[in-house]
């Protein structure tokens, strides 16, 4: 992906996880996306040299906690977005490696600083 630093973006949503892609690609990243569990699982052991993974918890069942101990094992660095507020959701955040949380909705200079303090750009 010429250079750039590749986002792997993980959302059950199709429109969010388009919309999440599109702004990071023109922020200058390259992105993999991954809308299901099996397409994660695809992301994490596939050839793509990923920096970051963004992991929206909202519409995944508890499975997602175990990708995300993957992710942890694989030491990728994920940050977790997760739709409100919730002490349960920092607590597992935290407890399964994630290297930052962020509630939606989104503010996408909030988000880009986040992305920037876990790559060291």
């Amino acid at each position: 992906m010429n250079g750039k630093a590749i986002i792997l973006v993980v959302d059950s949503s199709r429109g969010n996880l388009g919309l999440l892609s599109q702004q990071l690609e023109q922020a200058g990243y390259g992105t993999l996306r991954a809308a299901s569990l099996e397409q994660l699982d695809q992301a994490i052991r596939g050839k793509e040299k990923i920096a970051l993974a963004l992991i929206d918890v909202s519409g995944f069942d508890d499975n997602i906690w175990a990708r995300c101990d993957e992710l942890r094992k694989v030491r990728l660095p994920f940050i977790v977005i997760s739709p409100h507020r919730s002490p349960a959701v920092q607590r597992r955040s935290m407890e399964h490696g994630a290297n930052g949380l962020l509630v939606k909705p989104l503010d996408f200079k909030d988000l880009m600083e986040h992305v920037h303090a876990v790559l060291g750009v």
